[in-house]
């Protein structure tokens, strides 16, 4: 019998083989992503999807644009800092960011429970028309569901997002190179605790309030100055780790980073410390990494401080040539770790 040849062999389905789907699938780590490479993207055929950027990157007629989709369900609806509706805009927004794109046009669907109170839903729908104000876009489209009551969670939001990159910006997860630099816009953790504290009715010293914010204006300004961006993307589902980890696979590099370069608000991380959680993995909805060109960290950094969401930009690492793949950690012993994507469900419902 002659030996089969595995060459190019792919699988169909998660490498996990979950009968149905868990919550870990929708939580930005190991089980994500297995997720959607072995299934959504064999299944879809799509170079584009292959990409797994946050938003699409396409031509159309002589202008690139980009495109990007996301759905919010979180519980509870309305945490300390924010509420659903905002957090559908602003992340849609930065996701458009990511791609070094300049927002225009959102649509928004509503999944409605029967029985949702009509306050609750012009509450948030006024929310989410003062950040479309504040990032200067506009609701261009949109559909209304309504389900059984039991059947959903009061109010869930898909937001899709259109904009238009500058002809000279091409940011992509892909681009990441050896001696790059590691930037992040600010501390972690702050949106996976805050939502936590309300859902699991903890109680800290002070209020913990998400970071939601819109980044374009931010991103924008580093794209004037003239910074060479190679990488972007907002740290959401599976925190900083998550995002390291996507871009080292995408670029095939490894990430290096200090760990005490990381900020961490003390109140977040006294919080993950009673909670055994590590901040690195905790959600942002409010925070970029970017990935830059050694010699325009400079100008990226100080472009970044610029904008009000980002005055506590900071260099935490590099890209390098040794372990591909890989994001490995300087503790403040001075020991290393390996920092590897999450493998399930840290925190259900942060977005």
């Amino acid at each position: 019998m002659d030996t089969p040849a595995f060459e190019g062999w792919t699988c169909p389905v998660p490498l996990q083989h979950y009968p149905t789907i868990v919550l870990g699938h929708g939580a930005g780590g190991k089980m994500m992503n297995d997720l959607i490479r072995h299934l959504f993207a064999e299944e879809f055929h799509s170079p584009l999807l292959g990409q797994l950027a946050d938003a699409a990157a396409i031509q159309v007629g002589g202008q690139r644009l980009a495109i990007t989709t996301d759905s919010f369900v979180v519980s509870p609806l309305f945490f300390p800092g924010g509420d659903i509706g905002e957090l559908a805009v602003n992340g849609t927004i930065n996701d458009l960011a990511a791609a070094g794109a300049r927002p225009i046009y959102l649509t928004s669907g509503f999944i409605l429970e029967e029985g949702l109170p009509m306050e609750t839903l012009a509450r948030i729908t006024r929310s989410m028309a003062r950040a479309c104000d504040r990032a200067g876009v506009q609701i261009a489209a949109g559909d209304t569901k309504v389900v059984n009551k039991g059947h959903g969670d009061g109010i869930y939001i898909n937001t899709s997002g259109i904009g238009v990159i500058p002809e000279k910006v091409h940011i992509a997860p892909d681009k990441a190179r050896p001696g790059d630099l590691v930037i992040i816009s600010g501390s972690m953790g702050d949106h996976g605790i805050a939502v936590m504290s309300v859902r699991e009715g903890l109680k800290f010293r002070t209020e913990i309030k998400s970071d939601t914010a819109p980044l374009a204006r931010m991103v924008q300004a580093m794209i004037d100055a003239g910074a060479e961006i190679h990488c972007l993307r907002d740290a959401t589902r599976g925190g900083l780790a998550a995002v390291l980890n996507e871009l080292s696979m995408a670029s095939q590099v490894g990430i290096e980073f200090e760990e005490t370069s990381v900020p961490v608000r003390p109140d977040v991380f006294a919080a993950c410390e009673m909670l055994g959680l590590d901040p690195l993995f905790i959600a942002n909805e409010g925070k970029m990494v970017a990935i830059v060109a050694p010699e325009h960290a400079e100008t990226a950094l100080a472009a970044m401080r610029s904008d009000p969401f980002g005055r506590e930009a900071v260099a935490i690492g590099r890209v390098v040539t040794d372990h591909p793949g890989m994001v490995v950690a300087t503790t403040s012993i001075g020991g290393t770790r390996v920092v590897d994507l999450p493998a399930g469900e840290l925190l259900p419902r942060i977005c």
